[in-house]
């Protein structure tokens, strides 16, 4: 192998002669326009900070393994779980939020669990939470929640009162806010927490029958949270605790694992379950549908370097390979067109020929995409760019058609809720499931945030937890002083 030079150059590749003075028209006199390094230098600086993401900003990132452990061939012939033992290589993207690039990893907020497998027929994106639900069902919300958790509008500064007034009037929303009230609001650190897909998916076996799926990745370190005064203290004097004490473990090989499960239901089966399996705020109770074990994931690898590996990372939902396909989430199916177009906002419309989003089985990317900010690979070389043609270009392989899927009633603006008290049942199971130590935390978490909102919104939440369990709004109500 060659020595690799230590000369400077310019991005052309050209010599530098002097990297420390700006050619100038004698000692003392102005700067010419021909020190095209200069120019160079200075263009770049104003342009190295790409937009950074409207939500999910700040993260940690890290690559690692995913291991089969279970055959689940019944359910799906994707090729990743083709057999017990096989091994895919995979990225992982772990975010908060709501926050800005530079904001602190310890705040109370949901964690994006978004995750890239390099399979052999192409990258699958797994682009998740922490939390197996959300706040909302409908993407016609999604925008307006987003709102609630950035900053006001005038003040530029962060107000509870947005988020709380948001609630009160989106009673789907509740169970996803005791989750993050909940001490799992605050983790102590990435590998501490579980993943989830959230969304319902669906498995496609060999057979070509449809199966919904759910995915669940658990911690194997086990569930560790943080007190609140902790995550204050940190977030004022460690920011990035969580950033930093993930690269340390894997630095010293402390690899995080988390469990791979799926939960499974016969596609016959969604169409009388008493909750609507689509709806992302809720849960299908493990008594109902058992987690099985598919496999083992591995963080094992830091990044080399954080701009090219973590934040131009660019995850989307409609990454999927044969064998995994979606569902009829209203949510899901929004993410599927919003997630990749903001890639093509922030990193361009070649974002996918990136290193760190471009498939490992590089054979697999044969397409007639062409042109566009950033192409730097050979752009199709002398290849037709349109199809069908006669000169051997790539054709569409039927034998990868999905299944039909049955679609029943008219075009209309549904809401997905099956019943009138469909938002209450789970937060109120979720409540009296916890200790009572848990609530009473729960309620404090709550509280601390409730009390700096208007009364008339704090009396408009109180209805609401009530709803769910008498105790839980009579707890709330009580430690706001409200009657």
């Amino acid at each position: 192998m060659s020595k690799k030079s230590n000369k400077l150059t310019t991005a052309a590749g050209i010599p530098v002669a002097d990297n420390q003075t700006s050619l100038t028209a004698g000692a003392r006199g102005p700067t010419l326009l021909q020190d095209h390094y200069l120019l160079e230098k200075l263009a770049h600086f104003n342009r190295e900070r790409i937009p950074e993401r409207v939500v999910h900003a700040k993260a940690a990132g890290a690559h690692g393994v995913l291991t089969v452990t279970k055959d689940i061939t019944k359910y799906t012939k994707a090729k990743l779980f083709s057999k017990v033992g096989k091994q895919t290589e995979m990225f992982g993207r772990f975010s908060t939020v709501a926050g800005e690039k530079g904001s602190a990893d310890t705040v109370r907020d949901v964690r994006g669990f978004a995750l890239k497998f390099y399979t052999e027929e192409g990258n699958w994106d797994l682009v998740g939470n922490n939390t197996p639900t959300f706040f909302i069902r409908d993407a016609m919300k999604f925008p307006d929640f987003i709102h609630t958790q950035k900053r006001d509008p005038q003040t530029n500064a962060k107000d509870d009162t947005a988020q709380w007034d948001f609630w009160s009037q989106v009673p789907e929303s509740l169970h996803q806010v005791t989750i993050l009230f909940s001490d799992r609001g605050i983790p102590l650190g990435i590998p501490y927490m579980n993943g989830y897909g959230s969304h319902t998916y669906s498995f496609i076996n060999a057979k070509d029958e449809r199966f919904w799926v759910k995915f669940h990745f658990k911690t194997q370190q086990s569930i560790k949270c943080m007190k609140p005064e902790d995550a204050d203290r940190l977030a004022g004097c460690d920011p990035d605790y969580h950033t930093k004490e993930l690269f340390k473990a894997i630095e010293k090989g402390d690899y995080p694992k988390w469990t791979f499960y799926v939960q499974v239901m016969p596609e016959v089966e969604a169409e009388h379950y008493r909750w609507n399996p689509f709806d992302l705020t809720k849960v299908w109770p493990h008594g109902d549908y058992p987690l099985i074990e598919v496999g083992v994931m591995e963080l094992n690898r830091n990044p080399v370097n954080y701009f090219a590996e973590v934040e131009q990372a660019a995850f989307s939902p409609g990454n999927v390979v044969p064998g995994i396909s979606f569902s009829p989430c209203k949510m899901l199916q929004a993410r599927i067109v919003s997630y990749a177009d903001a890639q093509r906002y922030r990193l361009g419309v070649n974002f996918e020929r990136l290193p760190i989003n471009a498939p490992h089985a590089t054979k697999v990317v044969n397409i007639y995409q062409r042109d566009g900010h950033m192409r730097f690979d050979d752009n199709g070389g002398p290849g037709p760019n349109y199809e069908p043609n006669t000169f051997g270009g790539p054709q569409a392989d039927p034998s990868y058609k999905e299944p039909p899927l049955k679609i029943s009633g008219d075009a209309d603006w549904y809401e997905q809720k099956r019943g009138v008290d469909d938002d209450y049942i789970q937060p109120g199971n979720l409540f009296r499931l916890m200790s009572a130590k848990q609530q009473k935390e729960l309620i404090a978490n709550i509280v601390g945030s409730l009390k700096k909102v208007p009364k008339e919104i704090q009396q408009k939440m109180v209805v609401h937890f009530r709803k769910a369990d008498k105790a839980y709004g009579d707890g709330i109500a009580q430690s706001l002083g409200l009657k």
